[in-house]
């Protein structure tokens, strides 16, 4: 062999492997051309029979047969009726974690799709209509058509990926456990520690075809507040005779809302205080004794937290002392800041700009809701992003927001939560 074809050599073979990366893309490009059908026919099929936290039995098994069936290595019942299921890539490599959420909603049903849940079960004591209102039916079928392209690359998949499908990210019916926190407790992590996590949440107010995306705080820390005020019952014809737990309540719950409007640097992160349900008294002409109050705090920093919890606490006790009451002030806490690694993001942007353009990739605003993602991501790196799910032709303030009978999803941006994850996955393992 002459001495120009050994230089020759090296040339040859980064042309071949250039072209066998060419070919990778486009068998998966093919891949998830031919799972998009599917990921609607599952979407629908998870739509029309919902099932609410820690129930999601015949959810599961359905998650967990396709699993099966793609030949992962599947755990089932993590957290009542969490599914994992484990795709060992042919080359060793990373371990990428991907998670859908699974339950749905006590919300009865409105649109007009002939895949509308007709589903009633129990919620509380109360007999209720029971709606993916919130499009984890979206999620999980995206989830699971992500899972089916990359066990048709599994053989050149360059590391291992862990699919979580997640119960209970709504919250536990009470008195029990549920949710991405209980799966950890139950050791997911154990089974395959993965080097980060991503995940995606549908948006019913962003156009099909964009994502939005922030490094940092992108959704609040969520914890429940319940403030009982003790006074003391008389007549309602003589409220000097007593002391009115029900004025006080009012002048705490006005109280609560100036500790954010004037007590708290809102330069650094929002923040918000809301009182929900109120509740005191039988009948009209008894200043009743007690009166109890519950509500939420929403917070994007560590710090103001645990000072808003104070302020909290302080305005309630000290506006009842003034009144000649008592307030007893208790503080749950609930899911942390969900928190996008920012280096991470920086890292995987690009990967978003690939399958989305870039053009269609938006950064977001802090949002003040709030997702059990935060707990993987308090483990490893993680990225949590939004897709959008509203049709084109209609606006946004028109558009039925989540947790509605009339929420609704454009099927047509499913397919980019397919490729989103799995450019993520691919990239993030070095396959781009």
């Amino acid at each position: 062999m002459c001495k120009y074809t050994f230089r020759l050599l090296p040339a040859f073979f980064f042309l071949l492997f250039v072209a066998m990366e060419l070919q990778a893309q486009t068998n998966v490009e093919a891949l998830i051309d031919k799972v998009e059908p599917k990921v609607i026919e599952w979407r629908r099929d998870f739509h029309e029979h919902p099932e609410l936290s820690n129930r999601e039995f015949k959810t599961a098994e359905k998650i967990a047969t396709h699993l099966r069936n793609l030949g992962m290595e599947v755990h089932t019942g993590i957290a009542h009726t969490g599914v994992v299921g484990i795709l060992r890539g042919g080359k060793p490599g990373p371990v990428v974690a991907l998670r859908a959420d699974m339950d749905a909603l006590p919300v009865t049903e409105r649109t007009p799709v002939p895949f509308a849940s007709k589903v009633r079960d129990t919620y509380l004591g109360q007999d209720v209509g029971v709606m993916h209102a919130c499009g984890h039916d979206s999620h999980m079928a995206i989830l699971m058509g992500v899972a089916e392209v990359l066990s048709g690359i599994r053989d050149n998949l360059r590391g291992s990926v862990m699919f979580i499908f997640q119960p209970a990210e709504e919250g536990a019916p009470p008195g029990e456990e549920g949710g991405a926190e209980l799966m950890l407790k139950e050791g997911i992590f154990d089974i395959l520690e993965p080097e980060v996590v991503f995940g995606l949440h549908i948006n019913a107010q962003l156009d099909a075809g964009k994502i939005r995306y922030k490094a940092g705080s992108l959704m609040a820390a969520a914890d429940e507040f319940k403030i009982v005020v003790h006074g003391k019952q008389s007549h309602g014809s003589r409220p000097w005779s007593g002391v009115d737990p029900i004025t006080v309540s009012a002048q705490i719950i006005l109280g609560l809302q100036t500790i954010v409007s004037r007590q708290v640097d809102l330069t650094n992160e929002p923040a918000v205080i809301t009182v929900g349900k109120f509740s005191s008294g039988v009948r009209n002409n008894i200043i009743p004794e007690e009166a109890e109050m519950i509500g939420t705090i929403r917070t994007f920093d560590t710090t103001m937290q645990r000072d808003i919890h104070k302020r909290i606490e302080r305005t309630a006790k000290m506006i009842a002392e003034s009144a000649g009451a008592t307030a007893d002030v208790h503080i749950k806490r609930g899911y942390p800041v969900t928190y996008n690694n920012p280096e991470l993001t920086r890292k995987m942007l690009p990967s978003l700009f690939k399958a989305a353009g870039e053009d269609n990739v938006l950064v977001t605003k802090p949002r003040t809701g709030a997702e059990d993602f935060s707990f993987y991501a308090l483990e490893v790196p993680g990225m949590f992003f939004f897709l959008g799910g509203k049709p084109h032709d209609v606006s946004e303030f028109d558009a039925a927001p989540h947790h509605t009978p009339d929420f609704y999803l454009d099927e047509s941006g499913f397919k980019l939560g397919v490729k989103a994850l799995t450019q993520l996955t691919l990239d993030y393992m070095g396959m781009e």
